[in-house]
């Protein structure tokens, strides 16, 4: 309940509602809005707000519902029960598009059955009538018009009628050019008269030609004459026309007869587009707004947080101002909270938005609010807002205001907010301020929660030591003189009279002089008052200040803790790739050495030349901070580190080899041209000064001859399995010592055996990292191309 009743106009209700139908696409939209109501039931609250909140989240996070627009179908569907009456085209078609409408969304919510529970029970239990359709599509076309063959005589009346216009067409052209062969034509062309096609002739020449004048011009030297045999053809087509229209009717009336018994539908899908075109319009609002929903909940009470006043944020959005957001609570032991401050400061501001936020969240609208605020459901809301003085009820201002306070004291209780703006004025303050406090303590016994604005004294020391009152102020900076706009519970705030007196610039004289004439008290009171909202603004811009140092220390935080998160999650993968880059690093720093090693080998062991080398392998490695270290002194056991190309000997056999591969256990080595695979627990390590020159040479000119005359390509084609298997070891041997990446056999197509043979065989080393065909242009699968690892 709400009193009196002209409260939802002040507190802006009204104009709520009118932004809210901007948003309609249908008149009975409109018409739902206009009953939007204050309810008190909190289970049909709590339903309304959710459908508003999940069409807020279809328009903002999901694919747009198929609505374009539907018309009223219950006025038709009203017209449609009545036996004898028949439908028009244009009203079947507005049935039409309006039940494709209806149908579509429905299908777009079961495709997304279960995600908007709320939406999906404005069309539970409403049965999908596609017959409908089907019914009106046998007879109405694409363009909302009767099909040429709806039935089955219309059409044979459309095809008389078109025979018999071209008739008449052809026949008034025969006359009109036989006419002008004899100059009985005026200037001008055929024209219509009367829905007739007629000749315009000269007067003087209208009795030679027979028919009926149908009209002459202003001056009568012309005559416009239908002629007598497309007279004739004329009457047959409109005689034709009416028994069209006769039968056009006849159809829509079967078609309407048929569409009669639905009409008990018909009715649910109006209802149903009504309420989702309304829906629709709250949650475009809503996120207008930025508006939320907020919590509903059983304990007697209301929060909010950072919420703003919906009418300033429409008119801020305009205007390009900010809306200084509201902060409050009442609960059971704040039951009603006494707003002081100074006069412009947004104590009658607050108010309003507390009251019109209660109102619509009691009407099912989203509101702007954070989500984490919260709401009770109220039975009663009174307000006392403005000057309500009536001259027809002989009533001043001070006995409107009385004639509420006796309404309210009355009726309240404790499922009602009470709202009163400057709370006992209108009377000399006093008598006012004793009967606003007896009021107020009425109001409070009743446990009602309120929000009252007042300038009075008395009213905030009694909220001072009063349990269930509380007083709160708007933020003055008395600095420099201007409202903040804030709300801060607690404490209550000065008029500051003097103050803003004196910045509008009345004479210090005259200010002194007021000064003079308060009581003591009061003054004492006030000046108190000023001090303790000086002191309150210093702790603000201190709070303030804390709190922008403690974001960015939130923020620190916040950015350290995701790259721990992130180091913790990858670590795994930041070390494989570590792993891996120093292996590239390896092998390139291998790769290096091994160069620099056959260069030297190359040019002989030259002394210049190798320092040379040596100096760009140095500078090599250091790019990759890798520090070279100085050739390893053999110890009194002359035993060396096994590695590549070392010089080991044969323990069972005496022989000196060279160390050209080493994998896991096993070792490549090479006897001049000739390589083996051995065990590490075969050979020996010796020296270099052990190993006979003799050897040296062959090893160095057999590596270095063959390093350049290695031949990436192999021709086996018409050769054994054998000896094509012999060469390729071979070639394969080579590969590996040189570190050659990939070579390529020929052994042509034929029946594939030698090609499946050899593929076979190279699979079983482990040097071998794939294989692959030539391109189908260059030989195909008649050439394999073998790839090293």
């Amino acid at each position: 309940m709400i009193y009196p009743k002209n409260s939802l106009e002040k507190l802006g209700f009204e104009e709520i509602k009118n932004n809210i139908k901007k948003y309609c696409i249908s008149e009975m939209g409109i018409e739902m809005v206009d009953k939007i109501r204050f309810m008190n039931n909190a289970e049909q609250i709590i339903k309304f707000l959710n459908q508003t909140h999940e069409f807020k989240t279809i328009l903002q996070s999901d694919e747009a519902l198929p609505i374009s627009s539907f018309y009223d179908i219950k006025k038709l569907s009203d017209k449609a029960k009545i036996e004898g009456t028949f439908l028009t085209e244009e009203e079947l078609f507005q049935i039409y598009n309006s039940l494709q409408t209806a149908f579509a969304v429905i299908s777009y919510f079961e495709e997304r059955e279960g995600q908007y529970p709320n939406l999906e029970a404005l069309f539970e239990h409403l049965p999908i009538e596609k017959s409908i359709l089907r019914e009106i599509e046998r007879v109405i076309d694409a363009k909302g018009k009767i099909k040429n063959n709806a039935s089955r005589l219309l059409a044979d009346i459309i095809d008389a009628i078109s025979k018999a216009e071209q008739d008449a067409r052809k026949k008034i052209d025969q006359i009109y050019k036989n006419a002008q062969n004899n100059n009985w034509v005026a200037d001008g062309s055929l024209t219509v008269r009367d829905g007739r096609i007629c000749i315009p002739i000269l007067a003087e020449n209208k009795r030679k030609l027979k028919g009926f004048v149908h009209d002459e011009s202003a001056s009568g030297q012309t005559v416009y004459i239908e002629p007598e045999e497309v007279f004739n053809l004329n009457n047959l087509v409109r005689d034709l026309e009416f028994e069209k229209r006769r039968e056009i009717i006849r159809i829509l009336t079967e078609l309407t007869d048929k569409l009669r018994p639905f009409v008990p539908i018909l009715y649910s899908y109006h209802n149903f587009l009504t309420k989702l075109d309304y829906v629709r319009a709250k949650a475009l609002f809503a996120i207008e707004l930025d508006a939320e929903m907020p919590v509903i909940t059983n304990d007697i009470g209301l929060k909010l947080l950072n919420a703003r006043h919906p009418l300033l944020m429409l008119s801020g959005k305009q205007t390009g101002k900010t809306v200084v957001p509201l902060n409050m609570h009442l609960d059971p032991k704040t039951r009603i909270l006494l707003v002081s401050g100074p006069n412009a400061g947004g104590k009658s501001v607050a108010m309003k938005t507390v009251g019109l936020l209660q109102i619509m969240v009691q009407s099912g609208l989203l509101i702007p609010a954070s989500e984490e605020s919260e709401f009770c459901i109220l039975k009663q809301v009174f307000a006392d807002i403005g000057d309500d003085q009536s001259i027809e009820s002989d009533l001043s201002t001070y006995s409107a205001h009385l004639s509420k306070m006796k309404y309210f004291t009355e009726n309240a209780n404790g499922k009602t907010l009470i709202l009163i703006d400057e709370f006992g004025t209108g009377t000399d303050p006093q008598f006012g301020g004793p009967i606003a406090e007896a009021v107020l303590e009425i109001i409070n016994k009743k446990k009602a929660l309120g929000v009252i604005t007042t300038h009075y004294s008395n009213l905030k020391v009694f909220a001072n030591h009063t349990e269930g009152l509380e007083n709160a102020s708007m933020i003055f900076d008395n600095v420099n003189l201007q409202p903040l706009y804030m709300l801060e519970m607690g404490k209550p705030g000065s008029s500051y009279a003097f103050e803003i007196a004196q910045k509008i610039g009345l004479s210090q004289h005259l200010i002194d002089l007021a000064k003079s004439k308060i009581d003591v008290q009061q003054r004492k009171v006030d000046t108190l008052l000023v001090d303790l909202e000086r002191d309150k603004k210093e702790l603000y811009d201190q709070k303030r200040y804390i709190d922008r140092e403690r974001r960015k220390i939130d923020e620190l935080l916040l950015e350290n803790q995701k790259l721990k998160n992130y180091y913790e999650e990858n670590r795994k993968q930041l070390l494989k790739e570590a792993k891996l880059e120093a292996q590239q690093i390896i092998k390139g720093a291998n790769k290096l050495v091994e160069n620099t090693i056959a260069e030297i080998k190359t040019n002989k062991a030259d002394k210049d030349k190798t320092q040379t080398l040596r100096a760009n392998l140095n500078t090599e490695l250091k790019k990759h901070d890798i520090k070279p270290e100085p050739p390893k002194k053999s110890d009194k056991s002359n035993v060396e580190e096994i590695v590549k190309g070392s010089w080991v000997r044969l323990k069972d056999s005496g022989n000196i080899a060279q160390i050209l591969d080493i994998s896991k256990d096993n070792l490549i080595i090479a006897f001049g041209e000739l390589r083996s695979v051995v065990k590490k627990n075969r050979v020996e390590v010796v020296t270099s000064k052990e190993v006979p020159k003799e050897i040296k040479r062959a090893s160095g000119a057999s590596h270095t001859q063959s390093a350049v005359d290695f031949v990436s390509e192999i021709d086996v084609r018409g050769m054994r399995g054998e000896e094509a298997l012999a060469k390729i070891e071979s070639l394969l041997d080579r590969a590996v010592m040189f570190s050659m990446g990939s070579f390529k056999i020929i052994h042509g197509k034929g029946d594939g055996i030698l090609r499946k043979l050899i593929r076979t065989y190279l699979k079983k080393y482990s040097e071998v990292d794939r294989l692959e065909d030539e391109h189908a242009d260059r030989g195909g699968d008649g050439i394999t191309y073998v790839y090293l690892k």
